[in-house]
């Protein structure tokens, strides 16, 4: 494990493959296809936007390009107040998959403490316009903690998503340096009440490795996550967007990823991507599938 703030030569590679997928052809016709959408894979600066957009994959970002809070990891824009959310974006998120024919479709979205329900109204109503135009196509709202908003969660729930997502993102331990205005355990309690209130969805979480968590701490983690119900987890390396992010600490190689995954499907979890390049909605779609056969299975029991 490197503990220093020099990106490996191993890591740089694995990014450079990716990047050079993006001036591909398929990766040149789903840029186009999401026309003025925003996507995490843009906002975020993700390393894997080539590789999936060579395989016609991408994560839509609803609700603006703005968030309201000020976590020190993330490159999405925090410097105005964001605007109201699109009325069109529903119909564009729909047109969108229809014209790329996605089978999956993850939605991402900034954290809206401006809004009464957090954008719970929003989120709605894009997962039903993609559901109406792309009846095939099943969806993965990644949402932020509502702000504890929780009576909100049923509306978002009832939209016939396929899975629930919330980051927990660190460990608590972190939770002061990393995520400014977020809190560890409403974040599982989200989780939780997902659960509660829609057994058949599954839930889904992700955790960032290097940003000076202990394995110990990452453990306790999962073992929260999954008293939670949490189905489904990612895990990958934090890469800082620019100098004046939180810096990276270590960067844990593959044979640490595949024993943090043994613990995690030991603890319960239905299914797991880990890896030093997995991002929270990567091959989410092929994640899902294997882990719904599954929870079918189990509930059959």
């Amino acid at each position: 494990m490197v503990k220093n703030s020099e990106i490996p030569e191993w890591l740089k590679k694995a990014v450079g493959k990716s990047k050079a997928a993006f001036y591909g052809q398929s990766a040149c016709r789903t840029q186009s296809a999401l026309g003025g959408l925003h996507t995490v894979c843009r906002e975020a600066r993700c390393p894997n936007r080539g590789e999936c957009f060579s395989l016609g994959d991408a994560t839509i970002m609803i609700l603006g390009d703005v968030c309201t809070r000020g976590c020190r990891f993330c490159a999405v824009q925090k410097a105005h107040p964001p605007l109201p959310p699109a009325h069109d974006e529903p119909a564009q998120a729909a047109r969108t998959a229809r014209e790329l024919g996605l089978k999956y479709l993850v939605l991402t979205m900034p954290t809206r403490d401006d809004l009464p329900d957090g954008g719970a109204r929003h989120i709605y109503n894009v997962i039903t316009a993609v559901r109406a135009q792309c009846p095939a196509c099943e969806v993965e709202p990644l949402i932020s903690d509502l702000g504890g908003k929780f009576e909100h969660l049923p509306l978002i729930l009832s939209s016939g998503c396929a899975v629930l997502a919330h980051n927990v993102e660190t460990v608590p331990s972190l939770y002061n340096a990393v995520r400014v205005g977020a809190d560890y355990r409403r974040s599982l309690k989200l989780l939780e009440e997902a659960k509660k209130t829609a057994p058949r969805v599954l839930t889904k979480s992700g955790i960032m490795l290097g940003m000076g968590e202990s394995e110990a701490e990452l453990k306790t983690v999962l073992k929260d996550l999954r008293a939670a119900g949490c189905d489904l987890l990612t895990l990958g390396q934090y890469l800082a967007p620019s100098a004046q992010h939180y810096a990276v600490k270590e960067y844990p190689e593959q044979p640490y990823y595949d024993m943090l995954k043994e613990f995690a499907i030991d603890a319960g979890f239905k299914g797991v991507m880990a890896g030093p390049l997995v991002r929270s909605s990567y091959k989410a779609g092929l994640l899902y599938a294997q882990a719904a056969g599954r929870f079918r299975n189990s509930s059959a029991r």
